[in-house]
């Protein structure tokens, strides 16, 4: 697949060769998901899966443009990206400055990674019977799993990025007399960036799905409502325009992480 995308990049399109490799990736990535398109279109159109099993793709592509007419697939989406923000954002918030903490400081490491390690073991889902009963079923029960979906990622990757600081910047600082505030702030984080940025990208993910999740047992909104409701219906076409929904807008949120590590670390794009 790789030869195809070279080949595909060094051809004679008239187009610069790394806006043609892009899009050369671009037309290799729709090959699956085209082929899948089309058995799902032969599959229905002869017949053989009923419709109560597999809705014609038409028939779903009329249900997903009705709901997105009516709004109806909008404000759901909105009510679970609301929560995906409140969530992440606290639980990113956590997780850096407890990666900070314990890259800056083997006592707070020996004392706080063990019992965090223990935590992390613990799926997120399955810490959702326990808070259901102390904080119940409303926002707060949601905002918790979303949380701790991302505060285990970034924290070790932060944790990760900081330990792996080069000495020669450190060297570097103190021959400067760089005060701790500034150390951490012009040698250490810049330097953490990009595992820090991974952390970003595999807590957003994380936060996603645990709020899917927690939705699908304890909610009245957002997309993984959809995804009950059309199975308590038996709406399978209602069904397919949620989990498309789901998968499109987490791609489009780890593109548009992956773009602002761009922007920020713009000497990577000579690597790319």
């Amino acid at each position: 697949m790789s030869a195809i995308v070279e080949i595909a990049g060094r051809a004679g399109t008239g187009l610069p060769p790394a806006k043609a490799r892009r899009l050369a990736l671009l037309a290799t990535g729709l090959i699956f998901p085209l082929a899948l398109l089309g058995l799902w279109w032969i599959a229905s159109a002869r017949g053989w899966l009923p419709e109560q099993i597999l809705p014609a793709p038409a028939y779903v592509y009329q249900t997903g443009r009705d709901m997105i007419l009516s709004g109806e697939l909008l404000y759901h989406t909105g009510v679970s990206l609301g929560r995906v923000l409140v969530g992440f954002t606290i639980g990113a918030g956590l997780g850096l400055v407890l990666g900070i903490a314990m890259g800056l400081s083997e006592t707070v490491e020996d004392y706080v990674k063990p019992l965090f390690l223990a935590f992390a073991q613990i799926p997120t889902l399955g810490w959702i019977p326990l808070l259901m009963l102390l904080v119940g079923i409303e926002e707060t029960l949601k905002i918790i799993i979303i949380a701790k979906g991302a505060i285990v990622p970034m924290t070790m990757n932060t944790l990760t990025g900081i330990r792996g600081v080069s000495p020669k910047y450190i060297e570097v600082g103190r021959a400067l007399r760089f005060s701790r505030w500034q150390m951490l702030r012009l040698v250490v984080l810049p330097g953490a960036v990009p595992s820090i940025f991974t952390g970003i990208r595999y807590g957003l993910t994380h936060s996603w799905t645990s709020l899917v999740g927690v939705e699908l047992l304890a909610s009245s909104e957002g997309l993984g409502y959809l995804l009950v409701w059309g199975r308590q219906m038996f709406w399978l076409d209602t069904v397919i325009v949620a989990m498309i929904a789901i998968g499109l807008v987490g791609l489009i949120m780890d593109k548009g992480l992956d773009r602002t590590e761009l922007l920020i670390q713009r000497w990577k794009r000579q690597e790319r």
